[in-house]
């Protein structure tokens, strides 16, 4: 089997293979062994090549530059390895690395990696203040000694990466993501020095962009002079032209601070102070006015007003009671008037039968039938008697 993917791999021919040089080893007189990174992928291959390929003239070869090799790829049967035996080396020119961080830069934002709707406000004042930077660099003191110029409590947590060279963008990367998960850490700050763009490469690489981009904490980034753009400067959500400029923007001056709540103090001073002025000559003009000055001057008209207004109640009660008292003396009247008793009093009277049915004809009654006769003074029992066949 090994023999088989030998041949297969033996058939491929030359390939063109585009890397930055991550080791450089020349062994002997003859051959020179290097490992070809791409650090995109994360992936190594290494390479061989005769001394007089890796010496040509024009060409310095050296860990960290970007090279284009053309080689055949080999399959070593022995150890079961795969590598490449470079015919040719040319170094990357400025032209090329520029073009290629750009392709990565239209990539990267056709994303979305880039929205300014992704960005975030950073923390007010921020109690610790992640820093990714290089060990005793510019950068490092830039950062930290003007930030706690400014605002003296503030904490840092800094950890050193390599900030160039082919494992510089690795090496960020874990920085990076250990402060983001680090909850005491509100905001995070990526600070290198100027450099040329060879140097600046690692920050416009494709792996640290994407992690800057998928950090929960806000992200600073001050990486090189004002002058210099890298590809993590459209990812962070805030870009600072030097480090020193980072520190300005990630913690408040206290002094400044100081100056604006003394403004603010004293202009809440002056506006309460204007407020309680017009309302004691508010209070002053109502204490003023005739009603509150001499309360007792409503009193006593109203005294006037109150025994009206008890006369007129009494005279109108006494009108009613009058009024239904005559109208009581009427109905009183139409009632007598209406009422049998009176009918019995002028002489008149009821004559009704045992069961008290009225007696209307003399013919309803027999002779000797006993009746009763209701008269004004009160009743009497009669007997009915027929002379001559009247009653």
């Amino acid at each position: 089997m090994a023999r088989k993917v030998a041949e297969w791999i033996g058939r491929l021919g030359e390939v063109w293979v585009e890397g930055q040089v991550a080791q450089l080893s020349r062994r002997g007189a003859a051959t020179v062994f290097l490992t070809l990174r791409d650090p995109a992928a994360d992936l190594s291959v290494p390479v061989t090549c005769s001394r007089d390929v890796a010496d040509r003239p024009g060409l310095e070869l050296a860990e960290g530059a970007r090279v284009v090799v053309r080689a055949r790829p080999d399959y070593y049967i022995a150890r079961g390895s795969f590598s490449l035996r470079a015919t040719e080396i040319r170094a990357v020119g400025l032209g090329e690395l520029l073009a290629r961080i750009e392709r990565i830069r239209r990539l990267l934002a056709a994303e979305g990696l880039f929205d300014a709707a992704r960005k975030r406000p950073l923390p007010f004042a921020p109690a610790v203040v992640g820093v990714v930077t290089g060990r005793d660099s510019a950068a490092e003191r830039d950062v930290l000694v003007t930030a706690r110029r400014r605002w003296p409590a503030v904490r840092f947590a800094v950890h050193h990466s390599l900030v160039q060279g082919p494992m510089a963008a690795a090496s960020v990367i874990e920085g990076l993501q250990r402060l983001d998960r680090d909850p005491a850490v509100e905001v995070i700050v990526v600070a290198r020095g100027g450099g040329s763009v060879e140097d600046l490469l690692p920050f416009s690489d494709e792996g640290l962009v994407r992690a800057i981009a998928a950090c929960r904490t806000p992200v600073v980034t001050a990486v090189g002079h004002e002058t210099d753009t890298t590809l993590v400067d459209h990812a962070a959500d805030v870009r600072a032209a030097t480090p020193t400029d980072a520190a300005h923007r990630v913690v408040p001056e206290i002094g400044e601070q100081r100056r604006l709540v003394d403004g603010l103090r004293a202009r809440a001073r002056h506006l309460v102070g204007v407020r309680l002025e017009q309302q004691e000559r508010w209070l002053e003009s109502v204490r003023s006015r005739p009603a509150l000055a001499d309360p007792q001057r409503l009193l006593h008209g109203r005294a006037d007003d109150v025994e009206q207004l008890r006369t007129r109640a009494r005279r109108t009660l006494v009108h009613r009671l009058e009024g239904a008292e005559r109208d009581l003396e009427h109905a009183r009247a139409r009632v007598a008037a209406l009422s049998p008793a009176a009918t019995l009093q002028r002489g008149y009277a009821v004559v009704q039968r045992a069961d008290g049915a009225l007696v209307r004809e003399p013919g309803e009654v027999a002779d000797g039938e006993l009746l009763s006769v209701r008269v004004a003074g009160g009743r009497l029992a009669v007997r009915v008697s027929r002379e001559d066949g009247e009653p």
